[in-house]
């Protein structure tokens, strides 16, 4: 069930319309992230949700109750935001408590909720402690029980984790995680971080010069692009262009091989040229029985990542990523090897628009 909708929103900064007929519906307990490029709106409409912008035109609901006119401290809204804005002067408990204080809750309630606030984050030990004596990771587990003491409706992130080191921003995205799920509260999430989008999501909504390019499920995102420029901004894509040879089938050809796609009928006709794209984890090292094709290739680089060795191969003219699994057993491949590659076209991915 909706619990959130925004309607055909449009936001215009003078001549500059940042935001173009933007539409969506969020279930109640449901995690959203807004994924894009730096100046493609994702954070103007965070800000209209939370009511620091009011949209030039369009409507935002929430709760059935239509909010677009409605003062920010009214809408019952949690907000997070990458700088932690915590009080300098006030004390973890203090700051934690500061909305409950302001909303006229009685001591005895406030220090419960506070307590019930520190145990959630596991900050109970460091209550007494001001901002300056805690590392950035604390800091902003402080704001988000800040923004959660009230209890709002709607919890809004705003690039929360983008100023934190790499291995404390992987810990805190599976905490801020466990926690909405935990109380089950409604959350939009703003990041340009696919993979922080992609790991803590129910859906995202890739967007681009003010528009939802795709709105899905991570998986769908990923392995279903409707779009170039999401298939080309989620993950690395290997680009070929194909001949058509049965539009009705999906069969097209690359190098004088057959490939079948997924994606079928086309809309090229038979001889005309079309683009598809493969993930590097869609190639296979060597010859593959479940791949109708193999391609000779020549290693141009080797990245080695842990437990996926990345190559960087040359093949059919394109220069391409392929992943495979590290394997202790067996040696790394080396620059400027022949090798053979597998691929299917039944993992290809179409590229339209």
């Amino acid at each position: 069930m909706t619990f959130l909708s925004i309607s055909n929103a449009v936001k215009t900064f003078g001549s500059n319309t940042v935001v173009k007929g933007f539409d969506l519906a969020v279930d109640k307990g449901e995690f959203v992230s807004f994924l894009g490029p730096s100046g493609c709106g994702k954070t103007t409409v965070l800000r209209m949700i939370a009511g620091f912008e009011r949209p030039t035109s369009g409507r935002i609901m929430i709760d059935g109750r239509d909010v677009t006119d409605i003062a920010p401290n009214k809408r019952r809204i949690g907000m997070v935001f990458q700088a932690y804005a915590l009080f300098p002067n006030m004390n973890v408990a203090g700051n934690i408590g500061f909305g409950l204080k302001i909303a006229g809750m009685g001591r005895a309630e406030i220090d419960a909720r506070v307590q019930e606030m520190l145990d959630l984050i596991g900050l109970s030990h460091l209550a007494e402690r001001f901002p300056y004596e805690m590392s950035g990771g604390q800091q902003q587990r402080v704001a988000l029980a800040r923004a959660l003491a009230p209890k709002p409706q709607v919890l809004l992130l705003d690039e929360p984790l983008s100023a934190l080191d790499a291995k404390i921003r992987v810990s805190l995205r599976s905490e801020i995680r466990e926690i909405q799920r935990r109380l089950g509260i409604t959350t939009v999430f703003v990041t340009h971080d696919q993979e922080e989008a992609m790991s803590i999501s129910d859906r995202i909504v890739v967007m681009n010069g003010g528009r939802a390019d795709q709105i899905g499920t991570p998986s769908e995102i990923y392995n279903r692009p409707t779009t170039r420029f999401v298939a080309n901004f989620v993950g690395t894509l290997n680009t070929f262009d194909v001949t058509v040879v049965d539009p009705g089938r999906g069969h097209v050809s690359l190098e004088d091989q057959a490939l079948m796609l997924h994606a079928s009928p086309l809309s090229a006709k038979a001889g005309e040229t079309l683009s598809i794209a493969l993930r590097p984890e869609a190639l296979r090292l060597g010859r593959c029985d479940t791949h109708e094709a193999t391609l000779p290739a020549r290693i141009e680089d080797v990245h080695f990542m842990g437990s996926i060795i990345r190559l960087r191969v040359m093949m059919a003219g394109v220069s391409v990523s392929l992943d495979t699994f590290n394997r202790p057993d067996m040696p790394t491949p080396l620059p400027g090897s022949m090798i053979e590659v597998s691929l299917s076209g039944k993992q290809a991915i179409v590229l339209r628009g």
